[in-house]
């Protein structure tokens, strides 16, 4: 298993549908998670500085695999065209990154 974290900036004018869509998430999108090994997803939102977290355990053996999965299927593809619009890359994101993967530097059990 392996915890991942990341992070993305949300325009504040669209925090209410980010909130929105998520309180209300399509179960498509929650199945593709599922079967591409994630679990425990979780996703924190820091006002006012409009920041969105996410952390969630990966437990499958092949990260490429499944991702290319998940990237694959039509429902989330819809999904992302809903929830990109909300979100906006950190200034410091990598070329082509959108949610900015994070250094873990503790964890306690």
């Amino acid at each position: 298993m392996i915890r991942m974290g990341s992070v993305i900036a949300l325009n504040p004018d669209k925090i209410a549908r980010y909130k929105e869509l998520h309180a209300n998430a399509w179960p498509g999108v929650l199945k593709t998670i599922t079967e591409c090994n994630i679990r425990n997803y979780v996703i924190y939102l820091r006002e006012p500085e409009n920041l969105l977290f996410s952390h969630f355990e990966y437990h499958g053996t092949d990260w490429a695999a499944d991702q290319a999965k998940m990237a694959a299927d039509p429902v989330t593809q819809e999904w992302w065209s809903v929830c990109e619009p909300c979100q906006k890359p950190l200034a410091t994101a990598a070329e082509g990154e959108w949610w900015a993967p994070m250094e873990e530097v503790f964890f306690h059990e």
